[in-house]
């Protein structure tokens, strides 16, 4: 059976947000050792070998560190024995576009009309080719025909199509661990500037903004 998400729209999971959701973190567990894992003593190890379920986070910003001791904290609870590494510009280029890394923080923007750039990104050929933005290794054949499929779209309803196609595939693939998201933009302004009604796709274009008439004190 396919995932219940790929029925409709994916949302992810909903916690409590206290960062210690007994219930999130009992659901987590119990998919992991339905895939072959155990807790022993305290700690996440494989049934059939006995390793230990743990990585590395690679981060490049004091920023981006915060974030990965949070998650290695959260992790810490159900047994995940995971270690953050911070390293300077250089070093963490060079690891990147070697894939030398475990898990690591990135976004990789989007645009309203998705094409060439996607082949970069999640291709099998991408996977194997150093400096490509291809970080989780994805090798899918779906994949690859729904992004060949994406580019060579001579319509919108193409274009659209192959779009929701790799995205299904991509969620499916659960290659990466979302971060964070705002479905609203947070802007503090006078009273006395003006803006459009309807606010663009992109968010707010602070260009079209005005100041209202008779207010320049």
């Amino acid at each position: 059976m396919a995932p219940e998400f790929l029925a409709g729209t994916w949302t992810p999971p909903a916690t409590d947000g206290s960062g210690r959701d007994r219930s999130a973190l009992k659901a987590g567990l119990d998919l992991l050792i339905a895939a072959g894992f155990k807790l022993d003593g305290g700690r996440l190890t494989s049934a059939a070998t006995g390793k230990p379920f743990s990585f590395e986070i690679l981060t490049q910003t004091r920023e981006q560190e915060h974030i990965a001791l949070g998650y290695q904290r959260t992790l810490k609870m159900v047994g995940i024995d995971a270690s953050v590494r911070t390293v300077d510009a250089a070093e963490y280029d060079k690891r990147r576009k070697t894939f030398d890394f475990d898990m690591t923080v990135w976004s990789w923007a989007s645009s309203l009309s998705p094409g060439n750039e996607q082949r970069h990104r999640w291709t099998s050929e991408a996977a194997s080719r150093e400096g490509s933005f291809n970080l989780p290794g994805v090798k899918s054949p779906a994949a690859d025909r729904a992004i060949e499929a994406l580019v060579g779209a001579r319509s919108r309803e193409e274009l659209v199509a192959a779009a929701r196609a790799l995205d299904r595939v991509l969620l499916s693939g659960y290659y990466v661990v979302p971060l964070f998201h705002l479905p609203e933009q947070w802007i503090a302004y006078w009273t006395r500037i003006g803006h459009p009604q309807k606010v663009s796709l992109f968010g707010a274009v602070t260009p079209a903004w005005w100041q209202r008439p008779g207010e320049l004190k």
